[in-house]
């Protein structure tokens, strides 16, 4: 074992599993990635009101105990390796932690360390709440109906990472096998020798798992309604076989607990629409959840236009990528917007920052924390530990009401007073404080 590794506040205890549920000591080890260009900055502000929120809830009574893992920069310069074997063994072992970004080059060297960390442990949902929260500037009229849930499948399709490089001698040889073995998909490719290629694996078994984690969530959070969104119309092999795959999945395994477009339509076909919209009716008010479909674009349209028609969204990884940065701009940006990736039967979770490094403002104390407070607070949720949580959002909510912000918001709201990002930290916390005594 290399040195810097394992080592964390004393007295913590890991977190392990009981009856396949987390159990939970008092004071757990959690491990964390400070990350890349703005992570530092970021972390000096959230990890003190994650501190403080355990404080005040509970007293002495709870403590969690960090323990730094190596990645990205930091790792390169200590270990001559960007992601550590011991730093996924230890998200294994430790089963929740929490990140910040960390760095992904664009048209070259190395692929992205944050697909690489979710492909090891096999983290193949990423969850992203979209809500607005009162007060933060956003483009649309009424971000008030923005309240929605992405579940981003996290392992397959193009990010799987199978490409051919222009020119390349494997683009020739998969070009030549394509040629000779299927003449007639050859030929849908427009300019063969100037295209670089790459394959889009949807499986039915990772379609699965994220909709039963999906339908699993909803139970739990009460919510009434998941969309499946694909562009099935175009690529019916793949998308539009994630969504047959997945309503046989909730019907299957669910039952009387879903209702679903597909029973729509047969109820539909036996006795008409108004019978087909009654029993939709009657099986709302029972408390199924209703699961339906939606084309890419059309879902993107509406998710502007009739947002409070959505409330979770289910989707492979690329849709999942851009439904989930669309979608937090309705509500702020990406400076405000949670995240995690977890594997809903290991149950290792690790929540994370969902912007990028920033490397135009990274260690100048300007970048917005709120991203990466708010998935520490998903991760106080999914400790059980909800009151240090709560109290973190009716925090923030105050700060945004007293018109404290950094400099991504102070553009739209010329009223407020500029903070640094450790400002903003104490900000949240002076108003833990208040609202605790």
């Amino acid at each position: 074992m290399r040195p810097g590794f394992f080592e964390h506040i004393p007295g913590g205890e890991k977190i392990t599993l009981k009856g396949g549920r987390l159990d939970v000591p008092l004071n757990p080890i959690i491990p964390f990635i400070e990350g890349d260009g703005i992570g530092w900055d970021v972390w000096q502000a959230a990890r003190p009101v994650l501190d403080e929120s355990v404080q005040l809830a509970y007293s002495a009574a709870r403590q969690l105990c960090w323990m730094e893992l190596p990645a990205g920069d930091k790792a390169l310069k200590q270990y001559d390796t960007l992601l550590p074997s011991e730093t996924i063994d230890a998200f294994s072992e430790h089963l929740v932690g929490i990140k910040g970004p960390l760095t992904t080059p664009v048209g070259k060297g190395f692929r992205s360390l944050n697909v690489a960390l979710r492909r090891a442990l096999d983290l193949y949902v990423c969850v992203r709440p979209v809500r607005w929260i009162p007060g933060v500037p956003c483009p649309v009229n009424n971000p008030q109906n923005v309240d929605m849930v992405v579940f981003r499948e996290n392992t397959e399709d193009i990010y799987a990472g199978i490409e051919f490089e222009c020119g390349s001698e494997s683009n020739m040889q998969f070009q030549t096998w394509l040629r000779e073995h299927y003449p007639e998909e050859f030929a849908k490719i427009r300019f063969p020798a100037s295209s670089g290629i790459g394959i889009k694996p949807i499986s039915r078994q990772g379609s699965e798992r994220l909709v039963r984690a999906a339908i699993r969530y909803a139970q739990k959070n009460n919510r009434g309604g998941i969309t499946l969104i694909h562009k099935g119309n175009i690529m019916k092999y793949t998308e539009g076989a994630f969504t047959e795959w997945g309503y046989a999945l909730a019907e299957r395994e669910f039952g009387d607990r879903v209702y679903t477009y597909r029973q729509w339509l047969e109820s539909k076909k036996r006795g008409g629409l108004e019978v087909a919209n009654q029993h939709r009716s009657e099986a709302i008010q029972a408390g199924k959840i209703w699961i339906n479909d939606s084309i890419t674009d059309a879902a993107f349209e509406r998710t502007l236009t009739r947002p409070d028609e959505f409330d979770i969204l289910a989707t492979m990884n690329l849709n999942g990528d851009l439904f989930s940065d669309a979608l937090s701009a309705q509500v702020g940006g990406l400076g405000i917007a949670p995240g995690a990736n977890l594997n809903d039967e290991s149950q290792v979770a690790i929540f994370e920052a969902t912007h990028g490094t920033a490397p135009l403002i990274a260690g100048q104390n300007k970048a917005n924390p709120c991203s990466l407070i708010l998935s520490g607070q998903m991760m106080l949720h999914h400790l059980g530990w909800h009151a240090a949580a709560e109290l973190i959002q009716e925090s923030i909510q105050k700060t945004i009401d007293s018109k404290t912000v950094t400099f991504d918001f102070l553009c739209q709201m010329p009223e407020a007073r500029l903070v640094s990002t450790v400002e903003f930290g104490e900000a949240v916390i002076k108003h833990m404080r208040a609202v605790a005594q």
